[in-house]
């Protein structure tokens, strides 16, 4: 009896080995399926960011009114019509093309080759209309934890980062332009019942002055500290934002104009 015992102990301590053992090579190899996948993921983000470099252009075509980067931009809409531009702030990592879907959703899981990609892309607030066109270019972007996408956008908190980053370069096919930054702000996505609040994440187009001036107002009282700078109705707004962990469905904000 003892024996039987004996042996069928051993057995189930062999199935139980057996058991962890096969539960430790799944582990390992969805371990290793993940990590390959971030890594794609990542050098495909870096890829985005590169892209402009493995652009060929006609170089005569560059005049007074036509620079390098916006013959690139209008090669690479050749490839993506979605691309509406580039956008670049020297010295940081945030260098990428701009899309603009039909929806808010697409662009934040797909790359401007409209390959899944966890990162996603900048893009450009699908309300944004170009035959106004709007009074603010609201752009949205991925805070990710490796730095990639709109990450350093955090970085303004500190006004010393500001200062040594203060413009924002934006190329479109028709344009180049740089926009100085005149405010910067956490915020977060407020509750429908939450009165007297600034909804930075509505204005794309003001419907009159008051209403520019109030948004331009706003951004200024919100900001972390005085830019010096500020904007006149009529004057192109750009808003860059991104997710922040300050607080529940935290955002950080940067608004700038056009020089």
């Amino acid at each position: 009896m003892a024996r039987v015992k004996a042996k069928h102990f051993k057995q189930k301590a062999k199935k139980q080995r057996n058991l962890i053992h096969i539960i430790l090579i799944i582990l390992i190899i969805i371990s290793v399926a993940y990590i390959l996948f971030f890594l794609k993921d990542k050098n495909s983000t870096q890829k985005d960011s590169s892209a402009l470099e493995e652009v060929k252009i006609d170089e005569s075509k560059i005049d007074d009114k036509t620079t390098e980067r916006m013959l690139q931009v209008q090669e690479l809409q050749k490839e993506n019509p979605d691309i509406i531009g580039w956008i670049e702030i020297v010295g940081t990592k945030i260098n990428y093309p701009v899309l603009q879907g039909e929806d808010n959703s697409y662009y934040m899981t797909h790359n401007y080759k409209k390959e899944e990609a966890k990162d996603g892309s900048i893009f450009l607030d699908k309300d944004y209309d170009w035959n106004l066109p709007s009074s603010n270019l609201l752009m949205y972007g991925h805070n990710m934890g490796d730095g990639e996408m709109f990450q350093d956008l955090l970085k303004y908190e500190s006004e010393d980062y500001y200062k040594e980053h203060p413009v924002v370069r934006f190329t479109t096919a028709n344009d180049d332009s740089e926009y100085e930054i005149i405010s910067a702000f956490k915020s977060r996505v407020y509750y429908k019942s939450e009165k007297n609040v600034f909804r930075y994440y509505f204005f794309i187009n003001a419907e009159n002055e008051e209403e520019y001036n109030d948004f331009v107002n706003n951004a200024k009282e919100a900001s972390l500290y005085d830019t010096g700078k500020t904007a006149e109705y009529g004057d192109q707004l750009m808003t860059l934002s991104t997710c922040s962990y300050h607080t529940e469905d935290g955002r950080f904000a940067v608004v700038a104009r056009k020089k």
